[in-house]
């Protein structure tokens, strides 16, 4: 994965701030974003009753809910309206009910139109819950 992003992107910040306003889902799922870049988005959640699953578990589609929302952050991060093309996930463990989980969406490759991003999903201990990858058609639409 590429190294960390520079902290305190105003770009990146104005657009979370913009996509965040009106996304009822992601406040619905209690995500908290801790920090946006240039194609980089980490955010953390902590997994309540209400996201778990038949057997007790985490619940697949509120984890990927959760890593849609790091990669939709981190693929809009420049400034020009993106759209998802397709995303995929792979589930490594479960996740429990009381887990913190850490969703960190990371820029693979950058074209004129189309992005790719890399999102890890990691618990408390450090555990690799989820990987997902999605990939992102980049409009002619301006952001900012």
């Amino acid at each position: 994965m590429s190294p960390l992003p520079p902290a305190n992107n105003p770009p990146a910040e104005a657009v979370k701030d913009l996509m965040l306003r009106h996304d009822a889902f992601s406040q619905l799922l209690g995500l908290k974003v801790e920090e946006v870049g240039a194609g980089y988005c980490r955010l953390r959640f902590v997994v309540r009753p209400d996201m778990l699953n038949g057997f007790g578990a985490l619940h697949g589609g509120a984890l990927f809910a959760a890593a849609d929302t790091a990669f939709a952050l981190a693929c809009n991060s420049h400034g020009r309206q993106s759209v998802g093309l397709t995303a995929t996930v792979d589930y490594l463990e479960a996740g429990q009910l009381g887990d913190v989980l850490t969703v960190e969406a990371r820029e693979e490759s950058l074209r004129h139109k189309i992005g790719v991003y890399q999102v890890r999903a990691v618990n408390q201990n450090g555990v690799l819950l989820a990987l997902f990858k999605g990939t992102a058609y980049r409009t002619s639409n301006e952001l900012l």
